[in-house]
């Protein structure tokens, strides 16, 4: 994937956001390669699997809500209940993966404080544990700045070789995450008028 020029990355929404990181640096034939990256921990990437298959088939369980509603409260039900387990895995994953910090998120890229310089056009890998819907993405990612900031490191990112499924979890979590906002910001406006 080329570089993204600015009017490109502002085309996608972004949030601010607090997440589970983890950077790798990527060897220089990882950083040539357009494979799907694979973890190390096998919890992780069966946490992104299941995200990724519950996402691919969205479009059937609305099909067969238009069809049978009882087969589909059921199946809702049954999809609520991986949903817990998958949170169950992400904590043991997220004891591996670190604390979590503040970031800028969009569908194009990230921007994170890190205590590691990388220059411009470094390739990296970037683990992230999305909360609270326990979404697990392994990320391409290539470095665009890098700016010192209170003793760590200002550094934004874009994402490379994503797949159209890993983009299109990334925009859902983001709107999910923007209409939050919006109702927060709504309940406090409606108290604040009630006062």
């Amino acid at each position: 994937m080329s570089t993204l020029d600015e009017a490109d990355r502002r085309e996608y929404y972004r949030i601010d956001d607090v997440i589970a990181l983890e950077i790798t640096p990527l060897s220089a034939p990882q950083a040539a390669s357009t494979e799907v990256l694979q973890d190390a921990s096998p919890l992780f990437n069966l946490l992104s699997e299941l995200h990724l298959s519950e996402f691919e088939s969205q479009h059937l369980l609305r099909q067969i809500s238009e069809r049978d509603r009882t087969l589909s409260s059921y199946l809702k039900t049954l999809n609520k209940r991986v949903d817990l387990l998958s949170q169950v895995v992400a904590q043991t994953v997220l004891g591996k993966i670190g604390e979590l910090q503040p970031v800028k998120l969009s569908e194009g890229g990230i921007e994170f404080q890190h205590a590691n310089a990388y220059s411009p056009g470094t390739h990296l890998s970037i683990k992230l544990v999305l909360m609270p819907q326990a979404l697990g993405l392994l990320l391409r990612a290539k470095v665009t700045h890098c700016t010192p900031r209170s003793g760590q490191f200002e550094i934004g990112t874009e994402f490379e070789a994503i797949t159209d499924a890993q983009r299109q979890l990334l925009a859902r979590y983001i709107l999910q995450k923007q209409a939050q906002a919006r109702r927060l910001a709504r309940e406090q406006n409606e108290a604040a008028e009630e006062e």
